[in-house]
């Protein structure tokens, strides 16, 4: 096991690692911005340092910052976290080229699953169901791209290979916009992600937003732990996660799981990822992989009693999954909203100074939350400053559990999202289970204020 570990990220994430390391008696160094200079996991940190200015480019996306950082302290091995560099090839080369362990999959694991076209070529390859769409990256060919088009049928969507967090993307209903659209989805996605290979696929109208956690450890074992409904989202930026999801019957999650855990075992995967797909009308199909620990980990922690991240790190040091798939057990229902500083339905950012401060308590809830009364949100990230998490022996339970732990919640001197989630919360609609991705922004568009 390791000694040591530096942690490069920041926030609710940064704490949640240094806890992790904790348990596992593992020292844990902290980087940070100036900005970040009284983050909690900074005065609670052993060691920290300081990587630069405020601007992410200057700091937590400043690789050679963060591996002298590693250097000087004498860390063993580097976890990314979430966002930032933590699904960057180059980055995770680098690490291990300094002669340091990436805690997550190997750079060629994260360059195949990075692109999303050689991702889906993976996918098929492996037997996970894809959205039907073009086989590769498309051609400059007109004739051949409306051939495609028409093999699908419209609508279909135009996507940037190295897309992500819903940009480089366009809906095409007819085939008089289909040239345009994709020669304007090329100009932006090569300005935007340096990438501008495109593909076309078939645009499902409502489909909901599944994902499959997996876990897969040096040896060839692999597993998944159940599902997460990702459903209600704002502008692809999903708001609230929730495991099971509602309605699905268990023998199409453990079908598409199988495939999954198989998957990784094919393209040698370590480490924790997660597989995502839309599903509609009974059938799941592959968008993308995250190679990475997910924002919305702890509901799946919640519901088979796995530490996702302890594990991560676990593998990374070499050891075998501690569990079998026949051991895994699902058990009750889990529910999160992330707690974003913002307007609850402007969502103008709204940084600043936490006069108060007061966390929700109580059987079945967890926050995961790096904030304190007196802390000050910086305006040079992103907005999420933690994230409410509850478990209950069903979703009614976890549901009623939410609402309470909302109206506990006291956050002062900025805005929060929380009067957002509260009325989401008692949402006929969300109560029933099962709404589709467009559901909450048709929502906010009906209850404009």
């Amino acid at each position: 096991m390791f000694k040591k570990i530096l942690v490069a990220n920041r926030g609710e994430i940064a704490l949640r690692i240094q806890r992790a390391c904790s348990e596992l008696g593992i020292k844990a160094v902290m980087v940070y911005s100036e900005a970040d200079r009284e983050a909690k996991y900074v005065k609670l940190a052993e060691e920290a340092v300081c990587i630069g200015p405020a601007p992410s480019a200057q700091s937590y996306l400043n690789m050679p910052a963060i591996i002298s950082a590693a250097e000087v302290t004498d860390s063993e091995a580097i976890h990314p976290g979430y966002g930032f560099l933590s699904e960057n090839a180059n980055f995770a080369e680098r690490v291990e080229q300094s002669g340091f362990q990436f805690i997550g999959p190997t750079p060629e694991s994260i360059r195949i699953m990075g692109d999303k076209v050689s991702a889906k070529q993976a996918m098929i390859k492996a037997g996970v169901p894809c959205v039907p769409g073009s086989e590769g990256e498309l051609s400059d060919d007109a004739a051949i791209n409306k051939r495609i088009a028409r093999a699908i049928g419209y609508p279909v969507i135009i996507k940037a290979a190295g897309g992500g967090g819903g940009r480089g993307m366009r809906v095409v209903h007819t085939e008089a916009a289909l040239v345009n659209a994709i020669q304007m989805t090329k100009a932006e996605a090569g300005a935007a992600f340096n990438n501008p290979s495109v593909y076309m696929e078939k645009f499902l109208q409502n489909p909901r937003h599944i994902e499959i956690q997996v876990l897969a450890d040096k040896h060839k074992n692999a597993v998944y732990l159940g599902e997460r409904d990702c459903s209600m989202q704002r502008r692809h930026q999903k708001v609230i996660e929730e495991s099971p999801a509602p309605g699905i019957p268990r023998k199409l999650i453990e079908k598409i799981g199988e495939r999954c855990a198989a998957a990784c075992k094919k393209i040698g995967y370590r480490g924790a990822g997660t597989f995502e797909f839309l599903y509609e009308n009974g059938e799941f199909y592959f968008i993308e992989m995250n190679t990475r620990v997910q924002v919305e980990h702890p509901v799946t922690e919640f519901t088979t009693g796995i530490d996702i991240v302890k594990t991560q790190i676990m593998v990374a040091a070499g050891e075998r999954l501690p569990f079998t798939q026949r051991q895994i057990e699902m058990r009750g229902h889990a529910i999160e909203c992330r707690v974003n500083a913002e307007d609850p339905f402007k969502f103008t950012p709204s940084p600043g100074r936490i006069t108060m401060w007061h966390p929700p308590g109580g059987p079945g809830v967890r926050v995961d939350s790096h904030i304190y009364t007196n802390y000050f949100v910086p305006p040079n990230y992103d907005s999420m400053i933690g994230k409410v998490i509850v478990h209950g022996d069903t979703r009614e339970q976890a549901l009623a559990r939410m609402r309470t732990a909302l109206n506990e919640t006291v956050v002062e001197g900025i805005q929060t999202n929380i009067p957002l989630h509260r009325e989401l919360m008692v949402d006929a609609n969300f109560m029933n289970g099962g709404t589709n991705i467009h559901y909450l922004e048709e929502w906010l568009a009906a209850h404009k204020r």
